[in-house]
């Protein structure tokens, strides 16, 4: 497992666990990002994450990419 902040653009990956607390995992969970779920970065340039889930795409902030903990499909 690593966290999604180091993903390279491109890269599909499974959403495995949220390190955090209930108030994150909720609002994580409300942009369908659950333990499970199939995402593509988009784009890992320094900045913010930009993320493909669920026919979406959501922008993350690096400090929150670096709780999500993610594998390697």
């Amino acid at each position: 497992m690593i966290p999604l902040s180091m993903t390279a653009t491109g890269e599909l990956v499974q959403l495995v666990n949220i390190l955090g607390g209930e108030e994150i995992k909720r609002r994580l969970a409300a942009l369908g990002l659950t333990p499970g779920i199939k995402l593509c970065v988009v784009q890992n340039a320094g900045g913010p994450l930009l993320i493909s889930v669920r026919d979406s795409r959501i922008a993350l902030g690096r400090g929150v990419a670096h709780k999500i903990m993610v594998c390697h499909q």
